[in-house]
């Protein structure tokens, strides 16, 4: 075989390497992303010059002018429909990352749709982020038993969740919730289950004051 013939088959092999390390790079970030998966609770964040403080309730919020744009967030949902969180521009957006397998999530679950049911007529709409879940069915299981209404995006592999900034209120803890304000930004955000009363008081100020 002349030199000439072997270099594609060099270039290719090459190619095949920096693309399973590409791969290899992606799921790496994602495991790194999820470490802290199925948290009960926490209050980290805030400080430096990330634009946000935490609360002693574990509820991180960021001046209006200091918000980062929430990612591009789009896909196919858990029940095998499509979402887009853009189209829900000029609604307040609450945006749940869950794992069925994960107990916090089931502890909060019947919450997050008790507050969605007495809000969505007021400007705000709810989107889940299944996360982890290496099939859609446990998923759907879990949005039947619960009574789940709201659709959420199946990301089995994280990589929606690793479309937002670091060091703006970012996704870090499963469960993680996040309030996205009518202009599309990231707003606040908690990394703990939340009970009906904590998610409301999350939600309120923005019902409040930014009609």
């Amino acid at each position: 075989m002349s030199a000439a013939s072997r270099a594609p088959l060099r270039s290719t092999r090459s190619t095949a390497r920096l693309g399973g390390r590409a791969v290899l790079a992606v799921g790496t970030a994602a495991a790194a992303l999820l470490v802290s998966a199925c948290s009960s609770g926490g209050t980290s964040g805030g400080g430096g010059q990330t634009g946000f403080i935490t609360g002693s309730d574990g509820i991180a919020t960021a001046k209006k002018g200091e918000r980062a744009d929430a990612p591009e967030l789009s896909g196919k949902t858990v029940d095998g429909g499509q979402v887009d969180v853009a189209d829900y521009q000029g609604k307040i957006v609450v945006l749940n990352v869950w794992g069925s397998w994960c107990g916090p999530c089931r502890a909060e679950a019947k919450n997050l749709e008790k507050v969605y049911d007495d809000t969505k007529d007021q400007g705000v709409q709810f989107v889940g982020i299944n996360t982890r879940d290496t099939s859609a069915g446990p998923a759907r299981a879990f949005e039947k038993d619960y009574g789940i209404s709201y659709p959420s995006l199946y990301d089995p592999s994280g990589r929606l969740l690793l479309r937002f900034e670091k060091g703006t209120l970012n996704p870090q803890a499963i469960p993680t919730t996040l309030v996205i304000d009518r202009e599309g930004k990231v707003a606040a955000r908690t990394l703990q289950a939340l009970s009906e009363e904590k998610l409301r008081k999350m939600l309120d100020p923005f019902l409040q004051s930014e009609k």
